[in-house]
C-alpha cells in the first residue's frame, strides 16, 4: 500500500458515559474537521496501540450517486485516505439530495465523511494528466461512469495500469461492463425491479413495491468494498492490481436467497406475501392496544412454540403441520389471528415485556425518533456525534462494525466542494503556476 500524506484530523471522544465503539476510547468518536483550506493532519485514533486497519491505503473516489461513493466511505471509515474527485462545476449530486440545513446538504455530510474533496475535469488535457499523477500514488480508484467513458478520455484500464501496475480499479455500473444492457443508463431502482426484489415485495393483491431508499445501491456498496479488499489481498500475492467489475443488478439478487435454484429445480416462483414469510410463521407486524406496532418472528421451532404458549394457544403447537416452518407458513392466517388477537389487547410495553420474559423474538416498529433514543443503539454507539465547521455538532450512523484492536472512526463529515484541491495538488508537487494553468484551462 502506498503511504498516504496528511489528511486526517484529530479525533476527540464524546462525553463520558458511553461505551467504547470499535475499540476506541470511552465515548462515541466525535470528529473535528479542519478549517477550510488547511489540509488535515494524520492522527491515530486515541486509545489504540496501532493505526486504523486501512491506514496507508489511498482511494480515489470518482463516483457519484450512491453505490460507488458509499463503498469509498466504508473504506475511509477504517483509515483509508479517500480523495473525492468532483467536476469543477457539477458536484456529486448527493450534495443536493434530500433535506438541507442552511443550504448545506445533510446526505452529503454522511456520504462524504472521511474524504478530502478536490475538483478535476477529467475530459480536459490537464485533468487527465493530473488524474494519472494521482493514480500513480493510489491503491484504489472507484468510478461509476458508463462503460467506455474513461476510455473516451484515454483514462481506461490500459492507461491507469500503465501509470500504476498495482492499482485496483473498481468499476460500478448498473449492468456491468459488457452485455446487451451495458451502455444503458441505470440506477439502483432498476436493479430492485430486475432482480426480483420488487416482484416479491408488497401485498398479494397490490402492485410490486420498490423500497423508499437506495437499497440496491447500499448492498452494492458493501459488495464493492468487499471486492476491493479481495483484490488488494490478491495484490499482496501477485504484486499487481486488477479491475473489479461490479454490476448493481447482481448483489441484490444474491441477498434475495435461492430463488434461481428453487426455480431451476422445482419451477417454484416466489410470490408477494406482504409481511408474511413463505418459509415460516408466525412472522408479521401486529398492532398493540395503544396504537403502536411490533414485529414478531418465530423462525426457530422452539421460539414458535413459546409464542403459542404465551398467547394462550398451546394446542396449535401440537398440530402435525406446526413441526416445520413450511407447515406453519401454510397456516399463517390461523397463527396471525392467534398472535394478533393477544397483542391487540395489550400495550406495547406489556407485549414487549411478556415476549422478553417468554424468550420469544419481538421488536418494536420504530421510526428515526425512537432509533435516536433506543437503549440498545445507545449501548452499541450506533449513532455518534461529529463536530462540523459548517453545521456544528451533528449526529449520524457510526462506522459499520466494531474491531477490538484496530477500530475505525469518523474523523470529519463531508467537506465543501473542492475544499482540499490546492492541498492535494501541492502534495502532488504541482507549483502555484501549474495550478493556475489548470484553473485557466477549467481542469480544476
Amino acid at each position: 500500500m502506498t503511504a498516504a500524506p496528511g489528511g486526517i484530523p484529530s479525533t476527540t471522544a464524546a462525553p463520558e458515559g458511553n461505551p467504547p465503539r470499535s475499540g476506541a476510547p470511552e465515548g462515541n468518536p466525535s470528529t473535528t474537521a479542519p478549517p477550510e483550506g488547511n489540509p488535515p493532519t494524520t492522527n491515530t485514533p486515541q486509545g489504540t496501540a496501532t493505526a486504523t486497519p486501512l491506514t496507508g491505503l489511498r482511494v480515489l473516489d470518482l463516483a457519484t450517486l450512491f453505490a460507488g461513493p458509499l463503498a469509498a466511505t466504508l473504506l475511509g471509515d477504517f483509515g483509508a485516505e479517500v480523495i473525492k474527485v468532483e467536476h469543477p462545476s457539477r458536484p456529486d449530486p448527493s450534495r443536493g439530495h434530500g433535506p438541507a440545513k442552511d443550504g448545506v446538504g445533510l446526505w452529503w455530510k454522511v456520504l462524504g465523511r472521511n474524504k478530502r474533496t478536490v475538483t478535476l475535469d477529467l475530459s480536459t488535457r490537464g485533468g487527465r494528466a493530473t488524474l494519472l499523477r494521482l493514480a500513480a500514488g493510489a491503491d484504489v480508484i472507484v468510478e461509476n461512469f458508463r462503460p467506455g467513458t474513461l476510455e473516451k478520455w484515454d483514462l481506461g484500464w490500459e492507461e491507469l495500469s500503465a501509470a500504476n501496475p498495482r492499482l485496483v480499479l473498481a468499476r460500478v455500473t448498473a449492468f456491468g461492463q459488457f452485455g446487451p444492457y451495458a451502455h444503458r443508463p441505470g440506477f439502483g431502482t432498476l436493479a430492485e425491479a430486475m432482480s426480483g426484489f420488487a416482484a416479491i415485495t408488497g401485498e398479494p393483491d397490490s402492485p410490486p413495491t420498490l423500497p423508499p431508499f437506495g437499497l440496491a445501491d447500499s448492498i452494492t456498496a458493501l459488495a464493492t468494498a468487499y471486492a476491493v479488499m479481495t483484490a488488494l489481498a490478491a495484490r499482496e500475492r501477485t504484486g499487481t492490481g486488477q479491475v473489479v467489475d461490479m454490476a448493481i443488478i447482481e448483489p441484490i439478487l444474491t441477498v434475495l436467497g435461492p430463488q434461481p435454484t428453487w426455480y431451476d429445480q422445482l419451477g417454484y416462483v416466489q410470490e408477494r406475501t406482504g409481511n408474511r414469510s413463505a418459509n415460516n410463521a408466525p412472522r408479521n407486524t401486529y398492532r398493540t392496544a395503544d396504537g403502536t406496532w411490533v414485529a414478531v418472528s418465530a423462525s426457530a421451532q422452539s421460539v414458535a412454540e413459546r409464542v403459542m404458549e404465551l398467547v394462550g394457544r398451546p394446542e396449535l403447537a401440537q398440530e402435525p403441520w406446526f413441526a416445520t416452518g413450511e407447515g406453519r407458513a401454510r397456516h399463517a392466517g390461523l397463527l396471525d389471528e392467534a398472535v394478533g388477537r393477544w397483542i391487540a389487547t395489550r400495550t406495547r410495553e406489556e407485549v414487549l415485556a411478556a415476549f422478553e420474559k417468554a424468550e420469544a423474538a419481538i421488536a418494536p416498529v420504530q421510526d428515526v425518533r425512537e432509533i435516536m433514543t433506543d437503549p440498545q443503539y445507545q449501548a452499541l454507539g450506533t449513532i455518534t456525534t461529529v463536530d462540523d465547521p459548517e453545521l456544528g455538532p451533528l449526529r449520524m450512523q457510526n462506522v459499520l462494525f466494531r474491531l477490538s484492536a484496530t477500530p475505525g472512526a469518523i474523523r470529519w463529515a463531508g467537506r465543501p466542494h473542492g475544499a482540499d484541491t490546492d492541498a492535494v495538488l501541492a502534495e502532488l508537487g504541482l507549483t502555484p503556476a501549474e495550478v493556475a494553468a489548470l484553473r485557466a484551462e477549467g481542469a480544476v
